[in-house]
Parts: C-alpha cells; sequence; structure tokens
C-alpha cells in the first residue's frame, strides 16, 4: 500500500482547513499558497472532499471550504478511504467479500488479514484533533 499524492494532500487540506477553523469559508488560493498545492490540483481533491460530505463549499463571493463538523470527529481512515479508495495492502482484500479462489488454503491471508485491521485500526485512531496537537506528534512514529 502506498498513498498517492492525493491522499497526502488531503490530509494536508483538512487539517489546514481544522487549523484555520472559524465557521468562515476559506478561499481556495489561500489554502493552496499556505499549503504549496496548484489551485488546479487543490480545487480536484476539494471536490472529492465536498461531495463525500467532509468540506462544505459555498461557490461566489464570501464563498470557498470549511470543514463539515468538528476537527475531531475526523479520523485519517476516512479522508484516505475517501481520497484513495482502498487501503488494503492485498488485492484479495479489497472489496466486500474475498473472491479468491485460492483464500481457503492460503497460508497468508491470515498475515493479510491482520495487517489489514491494523492499518485500519491505526488511520481509525488518530484524528485530526489529534494531528493538530504538536505534543503528540511523536506518537505517530518512532523515534
Amino acid at each position: 500500500m502506498m498513498i498517492s499524492t492525493k491522499g497526502r494532500y488531503a490530509l494536508r487540506v483538512m487539517l489546514d482547513l481544522a487549523e484555520h477553523n472559524t465557521g468562515e469559508y476559506i478561499v481556495l488560493m489561500d489554502i493552496a499558497n499556505r499549503q504549496g498545492i496548484s489551485e488546479k490540483y487543490l480545487e480536484g481533491i476539494l471536490a472529492v472532499l465536498s461531495k463525500n460530505g467532509l468540506v462544505s463549499a459555498l461557490r461566489g463571493r464570501g464563498g470557498g471550504y470549511k470543514l463539515a463538523r468538528a476537527p475531531e470527529t475526523y479520523t485519517v481512515w476516512s479522508i484516505l478511504t475517501v481520497t484513495e479508495g482502498s487501503l488494503a495492502p492485498v488485492a484479495c482484500l479489497d472489496g466486500e467479500a474475498n473472491i479468491c479462489e485460492r483464500s481457503a488454503e492460503c497460508r497468508t491471508l491470515p498475515m493479510w488479514i491482520k495487517l489489514d485491521r491494523m492499518i485500519h485500526d491505526y488511520f481509525e485512531g488518530i484524528t485530526l484533533s489529534d494531528l493538530l496537537q504538536e505534543s503528540n506528534a511523536s506518537d505517530y512514529y518512532v523515534i
């Protein structure tokens, strides 16, 4: 599994919106400038986030983007699955049911299932609020 630029930028954008969460809409250009992301690329990411209800969008004068909910209600998992789709480590776990014809005798399947659960539980356990807390930054990586 490799998180794409789209997923990483979506996390940065959501953090930016959380950090500047005043209840007002934030102009696309301001987010793009702060994050060093092209407006065109950012517009596509925000369209996906808006379509999936993670951000509210308002067109026209005074418009822009803002979080649809409080920062503590967004998990990294919820953001990445909207932008990345599946985060399954192997194709046979990508989707609702395992359709691999070898799943009944696959000796590696339990390992992949455990890794899939670990990825889910790890990302589901981190919220935007958690990431905004600088004092907890070392909790997410090994030194």
